[in-house]
C-alpha cells in the first residue's frame, strides 16, 4: 500500500491477523545479516514517486514478513496539475495526474482514475518467469478516510488471515539468477504477457500495474528476495540502474529500455 504515513496502524493489524494463525509464523521471520545490493533495472518507465522505501526505513513497510525487507512502492504521478487531461479520464500513465487523498469524498475511486493502473511492468533483467497469477480482481481504491479504515481494520485483517498470495494480489516473480529473484504484486488482472517458464529480457513488458490484493490504490510493489517462496523467503537490498534507491515521495523519472529479444510478438498472442 502506498500511503506511509498510516504505517504506524500496520503493526498492529499484523499482529492480531498473524498471531491468530500459527501456521503463518514464517511470515514474522527476523532478517538475516543484509547482502550487497543488486543493481538491476528499473521495473517502470516514465514520471514515479517513490513510498515506503527502505531508503529511508529497513524494514521498509514494517515488517521482514512476506521478504518485504527492502521493497518500495512506486506511483505513476501522471500529468503535472493543469497538464493533460483531468483525473480521472484515462487509464494510461501521463493522461492525468494522480488523485490525492480525500478525507470525505469520494470514499473509493475506480482504478482507471489512477495514472499507475494499466502501466507497463518491465523486466529488470535475463530472468526466467518462476511465478505469474493475474486472477485476482482489481478493487476500488482505499484512499480515503472510510476507505483506510474499512482497509485497516477489515481488508487488511481478512488477508492477512488468508495464504500470501491474497496480500500481493495478483503477481509476477522471476529468477534473474544469483539465488536473487524479483517479485512484482498487485498485477492488472488479465494483465500477464509471460508464463511460467518464459525467458525474459531487460525491458520486456511482463503485465500491467494493477490493484490487487492489499492496496490502497493502482501502484507498483517491487521487491528482491532470496527464494520464490514468500512465506520462507529473506529480501534482498536492490538498486535500479541509474536511479539507485528513490527515497519516499521522491519524484523521478525512469527511460524507457528498449527490450531484446524477439518479445513483441510472443506479448500480442497471449492477450
Amino acid at each position: 500500500m502506498p500511503y506511509d504515513y498510516w504505517l504506524g496502524w500496520l503493526p498492529f493489524v499484523a499482529a492480531v491477523a498473524l498471531g491468530l494463525l500459527p501456521g503463518k509464523a514464517a511470515r514474522q521471520q527476523i532478517a538475516t545479516a543484509p547482502r550487497a545490493a543488486v543493481e538491476v533495472e528499473a521495473p517502470v518507465t516514465g514520471r514515479w514517486s517513490a513510498l515506503n522505501s527502505p531508503a529511508d526505513k529497513v524494514p521498509s513497510h514494517g515488517t521482514h514478513g512476506l521478504a518485504q525487507t527492502y521493497a518500495i512502492d512506486v506511483t505513476a504521478e501522471g500529468a503535472e496539475p493543469g497538464e493533460g487531461a483531468e483525473p480521472g479520464e484515462g487509464a494510461e500513465p501521463g493522461k492525468g495526474a494522480r488523485p490525492g487523498f480525500a478525507w470525505l469524498w469520494p470514499i473509493a475511486r475506480r482504478p482507471r482514475a489512477f495514472p499507475s493502473f494499466g502501466a507497463p511492468l518491465l523486466a529488470v533483467g535475463e530472468a526466467t518467469v518462476v511465478h505469474a497469477e493475474d486472477g485476482q480482481r482489481d478493487h476500488f481504491s482505499r484512499n480515503s478516510l472510510l476507505g483506510l479504515l474499512y482497509f485497516f481494520l477489515v481488508e487488511g485483517t481478512v488477508r492477512g488471515l488468508a495464504p500470501a498470495r491474497r496480500v500481493v494480489g495478483n503477481s509476477v516473480v522471476l529468477d534473474i539468477g544469483d539465488e536473487t529473484y524479483a517479485m512484482y504484486a498487485h498485477v492488472k488482472r488479465g494483465s500477464l504477457a509471460v508464463r511460467v517458464g518464459d525467458r525474459v529480457h531487460p525491458g520486456q513488458v511482463i503485465a500491467h500495474c494493477g490493484n490487487s490484493g492489499n492496496s490502497t490504490e493502482p501502484h507498483v510493489h517491487f521487491q528482491l528476495m532470496d527464494g520464490p517462496d514468500l512465506d520462507t523467503a529473506k529480501g534482498v537490498p536492490f538498486r535500479w540502474r541509474g536511479i539507485g534507491v528513490p527515497a519516499n515521495r521522491e519524484t523521478f523519472t525512469a527511460p524507457p529500455l528498449e527490450a531484446t529479444g524477439p518479445v513483441e510478438a510472443a506479448q500480442e498472442q497471449r492477450r
